[in-house]
């Protein structure tokens, strides 16, 4: 489906859908990093779902209101500009995935690489608004060290395995996902 068409009713569901089931694997944690972030049990992987078959632009709306969603349930909020970047800007991010067309009968090694390439973009695209936003709001906490450095570090902890993790599901999920197409 082109990102120019309406929202059906049944694209609405689904987001509503997707976003509940992405706030449900974000409780299940397997990390959690002092200052905000954790590795979750797969808590993206909805949200890339629905944006591999919807299409980007519905996919980084449904992203940006699980962001919203999950700083209403677990806030750390300290400046506006810091709430766009640590939430419905990153998390929107997770809908870049969807720039790529997975709508096949038969799956490549070569659309595989392109999934991992679309997950790297999406993850890749919330790093750099955490990254910012660790700079610019949470220097502090870098003490002595270079604040890029330290934030980039930070972020690498749990961003890093949730980009393993979501990789490794969506492989799996990829060619039985397709089968929901028809």
């Amino acid at each position: 489906m082109s990102d120019s068409k309406k929202w059906s009713t049944k694209m609405i569901a689904e987001g509503g859908i997707m976003i509940a089931l992405a706030t449900l694997l974000s409780y299940v944690k397997v990390y959690e990093a002092p200052q905000g972030g954790s590795i979750t049990a797969g808590s993206m992987i909805p949200i890339m779902i629905f944006a591999i078959r919807w299409g980007v632009g519905p996919g980084i709306i449904v992203g940006g209101i699980y962001g919203v969603l999950q700083c209403i349930l677990n806030p750390q909020v300290y400046h506006i500009a810091q709430f766009f970047l640590d939430y419905p800007l990153a998390f929107a991010c997770l809908g870049f995935v969807g720039i790529f067309n997975f709508k096949r009968e038969k799956y490549t090694t070569k659309d595989y690489i392109v999934l991992i390439i679309g997950i790297l973009l999406s993850v890749g695209g919330r790093f750099i608004c955490h990254l910012l936003s660790g700079v610019i709001f949470f220097a502090e906490y870098a003490g002595g060290q270079n604040p890029w450095i330290y934030s980039a570090g930070y972020q690498m902890s749990y961003l890093l395995p949730e980009f393993i993790i979501s990789s490794i599901v969506m492989s799996i999920l990829l060619k039985p996902l397709s089968k929901l197409r028809k």
